[in-house]
């Protein structure tokens, strides 16, 4: 399967956190414009870096010149991340970790997290930042856990309806709206967590360290 790593152009990631998508398959690394700002600082060389430049660095496209394939797309009609998803989709990637998606922009943060849900049933996303991992998931999931893990649950509207078995605080066919109602800092009560959701998409928000070190991503 296919998979691969945007960066975009909010907070560095670790470069750790690079590496180790890196060797667990997330072979192409897609920078979002201003992403190869970020990728140059670190030490890494994008496959290919897409976007309408308004952001980047001259400098590092020139540094990038002949070790990246760069792809200027001027429409202003989708974001620069939606640019890289929508490459991503075409080029037939089946997974995306999105990193630099959270930064001093707010709007840009939330615009991110609304990429998430756009693109949900085209491509799988999750974006990674600082110590926690975002999911979206639908239907029927069962989550590998660790006996005593935050999982923080967060529904987008009120016609979304989530059953758990596993969690401290249980769901039972409970709509978690934004702005409304959330299942913040919930905690999985044994190894298996299995979420019934009917009627929409869902975030699901877990320790990215704690799935490391279990090889639970």
């Amino acid at each position: 399967m296919k998979k691969c790593i945007i960066l975009a152009n909010g907070k560095t990631p670790a470069k750790n956190v690079i590496k180790y998508l890196q060797n667990i398959g997330y072979t192409a690394l897609l920078c979002a414009d201003g992403g190869a700002d970020s990728a140059k600082k670190s030490g890494f060389v994008p496959d290919y870096i897409i976007g309408d430049f308004d952001s980047v660095k001259k400098e590092t496209l020139r540094y990038f010149k002949n070790k990246s394939d760069i792809i200027r797309i001027k429409s202003q009609n989708d974001t620069d991340v939606e640019k890289c998803m929508k490459f991503a989709i075409k080029k037939n990637y089946k997974e995306v970790m999105l990193l630099g998606a959270v930064g001093d922009r707010l709007d840009h943060s939330f615009c991110n997290l609304g990429i998430v849900l756009k693109f949900f049933h085209k491509i799988k996303v999750r974006i990674i930042y600082d110590r926690s991992i975002l999911t979206p998931y639908a239907g029927n999931v069962e989550l590998i856990t660790k006996k005593g893990e935050i999982v923080s649950l967060y529904g987008i509207n009120d016609k979304t309806k989530i059953t758990s078995h596993g969690l401290k605080y249980p769901l039972n066919k409970t709509s978690l709206p934004f702005g409304k109602k959330e299942s913040t800092s919930n905690v999985a009560l044994r190894d298996s967590v299995k979420l019934s959701i009917e009627g929409g998409i869902i975030f699901v928000i877990r320790e990215f360290n704690l799935l490391k070190k279990h090889g639970l991503i």
